[in-house]
């Protein structure tokens, strides 16, 4: 099956609208026609990532995204042509190690199949992304979007809305709880909604004054500005869970600071090496915790959770055809809080010959 995507055919070339292929329907695939996809700095990052360090050309990002069903295979039970799904940045994996089979397939001991940029466990081509008009996926990696919901603004939750879930569901976040929310971003604003609909009261920090009007908007009961230092020892020992969404690097020990006894923080936004003290942990016996993506259970739990709650990310939509302005708006962190592409009717553009 030939379908459009958007691809950089080497690190930081544009994104161009090209033909590709989809495989066939194997018997337990679901054929997607894809409607909105999320814009994520996983994205950005992959764009711009050479082969010599761990980057895949030609590449078709895109790996939080919803849309309908179009077709099934032989032996699919869960889908039919028609039904409303999302699909996130997990697409397969090994099915037998013990994360696996407990629904932690981003656990995967194999590793898990990414969305894109990873390798067709049968026949080991390239997996190509979302910013796409049709993407073929096996059933277990198909999720029910609920109903009532923008499916433009799902579309996040698939990536940033689970990335926070996983942490707030195994700290068994709830009413009661003290959370405290570093950033405002992507991950961060939905982590404050999240937080709030299960009940916690819940603490933004964030460099920004200018944020927190927001941050209360959303859901937040109290905002500390972190260059705020009398701000910041106002809430030393406060706080039970802290998840930290910041994308960069920086320093975790103000954070752990506001910790109370056996409290956990979460750090979920930058994925590089941490360096932290260990007295930082010792006093008042610490946790330092992270997490990323989710399995199958979870993801379904948000998803469900999210239509009984109406959440959804706040979002800019643009056309597929603008993906270069929201890539360029988000390396400057221009963007309130995710951008997502219109991806239909993108079958009807006409092959760019490069």
């Amino acid at each position: 099956m030939q379908t459009t995507a958007l691809q950089a055919a080497h690190p930081g070339a544009p994104l161009l609208p090209v033909r590709i292929s989809r495989r066939n329907l194997r018997p337990n695939d679901v054929d997607v026609r894809v409607t909105f996809c999320g814009v994520c700095h996983s994205d950005l990052h992959a764009i711009h990532t050479p082969a010599d360090q761990g980057g895949s050309f030609p590449l078709v990002p895109g790996h939080e995204f919803v849309g309908e069903v179009v077709a099934v295979g032989a032996n699919v039970t869960e889908f039919a042509p028609g039904d409303a799904v999302a699909v996130g940045n997990i697409v397969d994996s090994c099915g037998r190690c013990a994360m696996c089979l407990v629904g932690q397939e981003n656990f995967c001991a194999d590793f898990p199949t990414l969305t894109y940029g990873g390798a067709d466990r049968e026949d080991g081509t390239l997996t190509n992304g979302g910013y796409a008009g049709r993407y073929v996926v096996q059933e277990h990696f198909v999720y029910h979007r609920p109903e009532g919901l923008n499916p433009a603004a799902v579309a996040p939750l698939m990536c940033a809305g689970i990335t926070v879930w996983e942490p707030l569901r195994s700290a068994q976040v709830g009413p009661g709880t003290r959370l405290g929310v570093v950033g405002l971003g992507g991950l961060g604003h939905l982590a404050v909604k999240l937080g709030h609909a299960l009940g916690a009261d819940v603490t933004v920090f964030t460099t920004s004054p200018a944020k927190a009007a927001d941050a209360r908007a959303l859901g937040a009961h109290h905002v500390a500005v972190s260059t705020d230092e009398a701000a910041m020892n106002a809430h030393r020992g406060q706080l039970d869970v802290v998840l930290d969404t910041v994308a960069v690097d920086h320093d975790l020990a103000p954070y752990l600071a506001a910790l109370d006894l056996d409290g956990t923080l979460f750090s979920l936004g930058f994925l590089g090496t941490i360096t932290i003290g260990t007295l930082n942990l010792l006093s008042g016996r610490k946790r330092l915790s992270s997490a990323g993506s989710g399995g199958h259970r979870y993801t379904q739990e948000l998803l469900d959770f999210c239509g009984e709650h109406g959440i959804v990310a706040d979002v800019e939509v643009v056309p597929a055809a603008d993906v270069a302005i929201a890539l360029d708006r988000l390396a400057h962190n221009d963007v309130r809080y995710r951008f997502v592409l219109d991806m239909r009717g993108i079958d009807d553009q006409v092959e760019h010959h490069a």
